[in-house]
């Protein structure tokens, strides 16, 4: 009598394969967050970028910056991609006459505002520049 081979898994190599794919999905996916997290960073400091230059151009024509971004012609003070609102101030101790501080902080709605590694950045008038969260100045 011939022998019947059986083709296929059983239930215990497919619970293996499940638990050995969870296991990576749990190592992987923290990463992964972490890393588009990164590079939409990038947005808020190109927002920031372009701010200032609008700010300097502003600084030629009338001798003073502003901190009314409807003055240098943006409607809506959020970045590119959408992730960081902008708002621009005299900077600490100063006159909006002679500089400021533009501040890039995620929108409510954004994957950012879970980003708890730079939560907000601001760019002086002098080219400092600073972040919050946890780490610091290493954001830019």
């Amino acid at each position: 009598m011939a022998r019947t081979t059986q083709k296929g898994f059983t239930l215990m190599e497919l619970m293996i394969v499940v638990a050995i794919v969870g296991a990576l999905l749990l190592i992987a996916l923290p990463a992964y967050e972490s890393q588009l997290q990164k590079g939409r960073r990038v947005d808020a400091m190109e927002a920031l970028q372009r701010v200032a230059s609008l700010q300097e151009n502003f600084m030629l024509d009338r001798s003073t910056y502003t901190i009314s971004l409807a003055d240098l012609n943006i409607t809506n003070p959020i970045s590119r991609e959408g992730h960081y609102s902008i708002t621009a101030a005299a900077c600490p101790g100063g006159d909006i006459a002679n500089c400021y501080v533009l501040t890039a902080t995620p929108v409510a709605t954004s994957p950012q505002a879970d980003d708890t590694r730079c939560t907000e950045f601001r760019l002086f008038s002098t080219g400092a520049k600073q972040a919050d969260g946890s780490l610091g100045n290493d954001c830019w």
